[in-house]
């Protein structure tokens, strides 16, 4: 922990504590209505401090456009020293975009996305798209 403050998690914990994927809510800004979340799998790159997600999207989606979508992710665990959470804010880039493909490809080398079953239908008929978090604030915070 931070030595100015015992309640924020150093880089190096956060880093741990993210390893290379695992799960967590996404909450993607939609105007003036609530905001949309869903639970999710991630990948987490240390390397850059990217966050990618394989999100489901088709006509049932109600997330509407992903592309350069505000969006807020939360993962968070009770370990054997009590609570840890991460929150990572920024905007949703499609993995295909024009310019990013190259580092998308190599930050997609260092991370495990989990395969997780939430829909009620069959994986292999849910329409899956990848997208990267470059978090504009990122904070780690463990339980006091």
């Amino acid at each position: 922990m931070s030595a100015d403050n015992p309640v924020t998690m150093t880089d190096e914990e956060r880093d741990a504590f993210l390893d290379n994927g695992g799960t967590g809510v996404i909450s993607l800004a939609a105007g003036d209505a609530p905001p949309h979340s869903v639970p999710v799998s991630y990948g987490y790159d240390a390397q850059t401090g990217a966050f990618y997600f394989r999100l489901a999207v088709g006509a049932e989606g109600s997330k509407g456009e992903l592309d350069d979508r505000p969006a807020t992710f939360v993962t968070y665990h009770e370990t054997d020293a009590g609570w840890q959470s991460v929150v990572a804010n920024g905007r949703l880039e499609d993995v295909e975009r024009e310019g990013i493909e190259t580092e998308t490809l190599e930050g997609l080398e260092h991370v495990d996305i989990p395969l997780i079953d939430i829909f009620e239908r069959p994986l292999r008929e849910v329409t899956f798209e990848f997208y990267r978090l470059m978090p504009d604030e990122l904070t780690g915070r463990v339980e006091s």
